[in-house]
């Protein structure tokens, strides 16, 4: 992907918590489109290779979280997190890191992360299909600006982290701010 181009549309298989469903697990099932989350807004979009792995819960999801008020301040009305999981797993990911902020959106076919050329094998992981480390801003579901590890590969045998780091992003919009005000 790069800027100009517009998100492929797709739909998610999300699990919202529905109290009317009662019981110990209140979720139902709620399709949600790529319009659905980009539409009339602008957003964040990181995608990362796994819930619960450790670059992606120590420092990524994290750091958009923590940093989430900054993003606004910039211009920024939400933030998601994407990967190739399920909504059972990315939900209670987001739940164990006391996620407030930032909303997971599972793409567990990897069909988005596909149709985005991001979708690699991280079979030397015993991961299988997962997404390539990448950020972008969106807007109104157009890519506004893409951030992407280098060395996008199958079974890369290092999971490089830095251009799609929250800092990246936050140094990106401050510096389009600044031209902005010039």
């Amino acid at each position: 992907m790069q800027a100009g181009q517009k998100l492929p549309d797709v739909t998610f298989r999300t699990r919202v918590r529905d109290e009317a469903v009662g019981g110990p697990n209140p979720y139902r099932w709620q399709d949600m489109t790529t319009a659905d989350y980009f539409a009339g807004k602008r957003a964040i979009l990181f995608s990362l290779p796994g819930a619960f792995t450790p670059t992606c819960s120590t420092y990524q999801l994290p750091g958009f979280e923590n940093n989430f008020a900054a993003f606004q301040a910039l211009g920024v009305d939400a933030i998601y997190c994407m990967s190739v999981n399920d909504s059972f797993v990315m939900n209670q990911w987001a739940k164990a890191q006391g996620i407030e902020n930032v909303i997971v959106i599972p793409d567990g076919s990897g069909e988005f992360t596909r149709r985005v050329g991001m979708l690699v094998r991280k079979d030397n992981l015993g991961f299988g299909l997962r997404s390539w480390r990448y950020a972008a801003i969106i807007d109104n579901g157009v890519v506004e600006a893409w951030f992407e590890e280098p060395g996008i590969a199958d079974n890369h045998g290092e999971d490089p982290y830095g251009e799609s780091s929250p800092e990246t992003l936050l140094a990106y919009l401050e510096d389009a701010a600044k031209g902005a005000a010039a």
